[in-house]
């Protein structure tokens, strides 16, 4: 682990493109900033870990439940998305 002293309004980088900085201290908390692209998900570290723990069990669910009668399977999903793909350039 990397340990950094940083000063108020002082900054870190991340890569090229995600920038920390310090906000605010006050008493035992600091206040982050924290400027990245939106395709960088940001989250404080318990929700981060609570949307781990949701998918794992979402997707355990769809393990067990297996594929929901009447819904088309994936292959039919793709096999559909070719064909309207495939018209759309014949009428075009």
């Amino acid at each position: 682990m990397l340990v950094l002293s940083r000063h108020r309004d002082e900054a870190i980088m991340i890569g090229d493109d995600v920038e920390i900085v310090v906000v605010d201290i006050r008493g035992d908390k600091v206040r982050l900033g924290v400027n990245a692209p939106s395709r960088v998900a940001v989250h404080r570290k318990e929700i981060y870990e609570s949307i781990r723990q949701e998918n794992a069990q979402a997707a355990a669910l769809r393990g067990t439940l297996g594929r929901v009668p009447g819904a088309p399977s994936l292959a039919e999903q793709r096999a559909s998305a070719i064909a309207s793909i495939a018209a759309a350039r014949i009428s075009a």
